[in-house]
């Protein structure tokens, strides 16, 4: 429509004209002495429009002469830009794809290039590192350092993360620390100190970062309870050597993180501080709160063993468990194992006898001919040793 248009105004525009011309009866007059030219006035506008037009095309000539070399400067300027980019976006595809090498080549010509040079720098170091050249990787870092402003926190993470995968993690806390200073802390960043502080074994540190990306949702249940049972077990076996910060620790253990296995590593570092009262109330809260499938036989045996405490509540408390569980063979070996340390030698007889009759074990055989051995019954004793053996 728009083309019909100026087609449409060209024709009036020529047929103005013509009627124009057709209508003009005037002439110039040139006057040199002694000449004189006379010519109509169409004549002198149209020869005005030809010389016009032929000063311009002449003049665009000379600039178009003239700026050649420019324009040749600016082209070859334009080539290197692109051949930059594709350089630089060659060196992460490179890098995805793991070919390390030509990624190192490619991240080393778009940085020569100019092209993105902060970013480039990051991906020649991550592709040094993953070589395993650490000098390179280096001299990469501190050139993506110097270069843009707006890749400093992407540098910091980066050096981070490298930093932790070469368990260098004081190094790695000290980026992390210099980006939250920045730029504040998000939830990749504190799962890279996450890693780290594991690394260092600052397990108070792991707890807190825990309870934050939890609340966020950054890490999946399954990852969460392992993190928090391996800082639980490294600050129990960080305080093992202090009875009255392994005690205050553990009963401010919340309940919904007293797994098995902390559980069972607190008891026995109790055990060995001599605080078998405490050991014995930690594993009974313990199997109170845990379902009875999943109950461990070293706790039972643990507590079966204690030697502090209160004895004849450990029976108390056992014999209620056994009204609930009759036919559990390993709270009947552990019941039978109290009975004979108390001397009880008639109930002991009968646990371990029952357990033996549920499910024999090497255990329950040597505890049953130990007691045999203390009533001076030998060839009973003997028999429940050539048992035990055989299992």
């Amino acid at each position: 429509m728009r083309g019909l248009f100026w087609i449409l105004a060209l024709f009036a525009a020529a047929a103005a004209v013509a009627v124009g011309a057709r209508m003009n009866d005037g002439y110039a007059l040139f006057v040199l002495p002694p000449w004189r030219v006379e010519v109509t006035l169409n004549l002198f506008l149209l020869a005005l429009i030809l010389l016009f037009v032929l000063a311009y095309a002449v003049l665009r000539a000379l600039f178009f002469t003239f700026g050649l070399p420019e324009r040749a400067r600016r082209w070859r300027k334009r080539r290197a830009r692109e051949k930059a980019g594709q350089a630089f976006q060659d060196a992460v595809r490179l890098l995805f794809e793991g070919r390390f090498g030509q990624a190192l080549k490619k991240a080393d010509a778009a940085h020569a290039a100019g092209a993105a040079p902060g970013l480039s720098a990051l991906i020649a170091a991550r592709a040094a590192q993953r070589l395993r050249e650490p000098e390179k990787q280096q001299d990469w870092m501190d050139k993506a350092k110097s270069g843009d402003p707006r890749t400093e926190a992407a540098t910091l993470m980066l050096e981070a993360e490298m930093m932790n995968e070469g368990r260098h993690f004081a190094e790695a806390l000290a980026a992390l620390a210099r980006l939250q200073d920045k730029q504040g802390r998000h939830i990749a960043a504190l799962r890279l100190e996450l890693r780290a502080r594991q690394g260092i074994g600052d397990w108070d540190g792991v707890l807190r970062l825990l309870r934050q990306l939890s609340k966020r949702d950054a890490l999946t249940p399954e990852v969460v309870r392992e993190a928090r049972r391996q800082a639980h077990l490294g600050n129990i076996a960080r305080l093992a050597a202090d009875k009255a910060a392994l005690i205050a620790y553990l009963r401010a253990l919340p309940a919904d993180e007293r797994g098995q296995r902390v559980v069972l590593a607190g008891a026995r570092a109790l055990v060995a501080d001599g605080a078998d009262s405490e050991a014995q109330k930690l594993i009974e809260a313990a199997c109170e709160a845990t379902p009875h499938d999943e109950w461990q036989d070293e706790a039972l045996t643990l507590y079966s063993r204690l030697a502090g405490g209160e004895p004849l509540d450990r029976i108390a408390r056992g014999e209620a468990w056994l009204r609930r569980y009759p036919h559990d063979a390993r709270l009947l070996e552990a019941l039978g194992r109290m009975c004979r340390s108390q001397r009880l030698w008639g109930k002991a007889q009968s646990y371990l006898e029952a357990s033996l009759a549920i499910a024999p074990t090497q255990q329950a055989h040597l505890e049953l001919a130990r007691l045999f051995d203390q009533l001076e019954r030998g060839d009973e004793a003997n028999r429940n040793y050539r048992a035990s053996v055989l299992l």
